[in-house]
C-alpha cells in the first residue's frame, strides 16, 4: 500500500471511532479519540485510554503525560510527526478509570484495523494495562525495555507517561527504554 491510500485507511478508521457508539463511554466522552500520527509510521505507541486534556481535544497524548511522551522522545531522537500514538480504548472513561473489559473488546477492531494499515516496524505499548489487552501479559517490569515478537509482530514494552507524574524516578526508566527503541529502529 502506498502512503495514500494507508493516509485514507487512517481516516477512514478514525471517522469510524468518531461515529462510535459501541459502548457507554460514548454517552460520556466529548471527542473520541482515535489518535493521529504518520499513516506508515514505523513505531506505534498504543497506551491506555484518553484522558482530560484528550477528551477535550481529541487528540492522544496532549496532557500532562502527553508532555513526558514528547520530551521523551525527542530526547531519544524521535518526533511525534515520524510516529502513530492511539490508545486500546478511544474514549475517556469516566473519572479517569481504568477501561472495562468490555469496553477495551468494542474498541480493540479500531486498534486490529490501525496496526494492520500502518504495519509499524514495532508497536511500543505503554503502560500494564496496554500489555494486558494486546498481550494478554501480567507484569510489564518483567519484559520493559525488551523487544516481543509475537505472532510476527514486533512489540517493545515499557511504562505509561503517566507513571512518571507520580514517581518522577521513572522519567529515567522511559528515556532509557525510549532510546533503546531509537537504536532498534535503526537496525
Amino acid at each position: 500500500m502506498n502512503n495514500n491510500s494507508n493516509t485514507d485507511l487512517i481516516m477512514q478508521i478514525s471517522n469510524e471511532v468518531i461515529r462510535c457508539t459501541s459502548c457507554e463511554l460514548c454517552h460520556t466522552r466529548r471527542n473520541a479519540v482515535p489518535g493521529e500520527g504518520s499513516a506508515s509510521a514505523r513505531i506505534m505507541f498504543v497506551g491506555e485510554a484518553p484522558g482530560r486534556f484528550e477528551d477535550v481535544q481529541g487528540k492522544p497524548f496532549v496532557g500532562p503525560a502527553g508532555k513526558i511522551l514528547e520530551a521523551a522522545l525527542i530526547n531519544a531522537n524521535i518526533y511525534r510527526s515520524q510516529v502513530f500514538i492511539t490508545n486500546i480504548v478511544k474514549c475517556r472513561p469516566p473519572g479517569n478509570r481504568r477501561p472495562k473489559r468490555d469496553e477495551i473488546i468494542k474498541c480493540n477492531d479500531y486498534l486490529n484495523k490501525q496496526i494492520s494499515v500502518i504495519n509499524p516496524k514495532i508497536v511500543c505499548i505503554l503502560g500494564a494495562t496496554a500489555y494486558s489487552s494486546l498481550l494478554g501479559g501480567k507484569a510489564i517490569t518483567v519484559n520493559r525495555g525488551k523487544l516481543l515478537n509475537i505472532h510476527g509482530r514486533n512489540y517493545f514494552l515499557t511504562i505509561h507517561p503517566a507513571a512518571i507524574l507520580y514517581r518522577r524516578s521513572l522519567l529515567r526508566v522511559l528515556e532509557e527504554d525510549l532510546s533503546k527503541l531509537s537504536k532498534l529502529i535503526i537496525e
